[in-house]
């Protein structure tokens, strides 16, 4: 993807979760950095098991160090 694309494409976003907040949730604002931690999607958990798909989506893969 080009930067202007991923630039075009959060812009979008931003204005969709405002869009959302003030019809559903007046006053109220949604935290977007919470969705950039992610988590194992649908077809991980179906192509990989449910834990596997758990461990590797791990940040780190050097946990205890």
């Amino acid at each position: 993807m080009e930067k202007e694309d991923i630039a075009q494409d959060k812009k979008l976003i931003k204005k969709a979760f405002q869009m959302h907040d003030e019809q559903e949730h007046p006053g109220k604002h949604t935290n977007l950095k919470k969705l950039k931690k992610g988590g194992p999607t649908s077809l991980d958990r179906k192509l990989q098991g449910k834990n596997m798909s758990r461990a590797l989506n791990q940040k780190s893969s050097s946990r205890g160090r």
